[in-house]
C-alpha cells in the first residue's frame, strides 16, 4: 500500500512539474493581445500628435518665409520674389513645400491680403484647398502670432 501511494505522490508530483512553466508559445500569444491593445489604444494618439506637429511646422514656416526670408532677399532686390524658391537661400531649407506635400502659396505686392504687409505666404492645410477645419484650415502668416498659433 505504501509503495502505491508513493507512486501516486511521484505521478503527481511529476504532472505539477510539467504544469508549473508556461510555453514559449503562451508568452508569444501573450504579447501579441499586448501589442494589439497598445495599438489600438496608443496608435490614435501618437497620429493626432503627428498632425498637430505638421501645423506647427507649417506655421513656423510661412512665419520664416514672411518676416525672416522675404525681408532679407528685399535688401537686395525690388519688388516681389518670382517664387519662394527665391527666398530659400536665406531658409535652412530649400523646400517651397508645407508638410502636406502641397506647394506653400505666395502673394505679394497689390495681390497681398490687407494685412499682410505687401507680402504674405498661405499654406492650405492638409486637404491643399482654400479654407476649411482643423488639419485642413489655411495657415496665414500674417495671422500666426509670436507663439507659432
Amino acid at each position: 500500500m505504501t509503495e502505491t501511494l508513493a507512486k501516486l505522490h511521484q505521478k503527481r508530483a511529476a504532472r505539477r512539474r510539467r504544469q508549473r512553466g508556461i510555453t514559449l508559445l503562451e508568452i508569444l500569444i501573450v504579447l501579441a493581445i499586448i501589442g494589439l491593445v497598445m495599438a489600438l489604444l496608443v496608435g490614435p494618439a501618437v497620429m493626432k500628435a503627428f498632425g498637430s506637429s505638421k501645423t506647427k511646422v507649417a506655421r513656423i514656416a510661412v512665419r520664416k518665409f514672411a518676416y525672416e526670408a522675404y525681408p532679407q532677399w528685399s535688401t537686395q532686390h525690388k519688388g516681389c520674389p518670382a517664387s519662394l524658391a527665391d527666398l530659400t537661400p536665406f531658409m535652412n531649407s530649400d523646400d517651397t513645400k508645407d508638410p502636406w506635400g502641397n506647394a506653400y502659396v505666395m502673394q505679394c505686392g497689390d495681390s497681398a491680403p490687407a494685412g499682410a504687409k505687401g507680402f504674405a505666404v498661405i499654406s492650405y492645410g492638409e486637404d491643399g484647398k482654400p479654407g476649411g477645419n482643423g488639419d485642413a484650415a489655411d495657415i496665414n502668416s500674417w495671422q500666426v502670432d509670436d507663439e507659432g498659433n
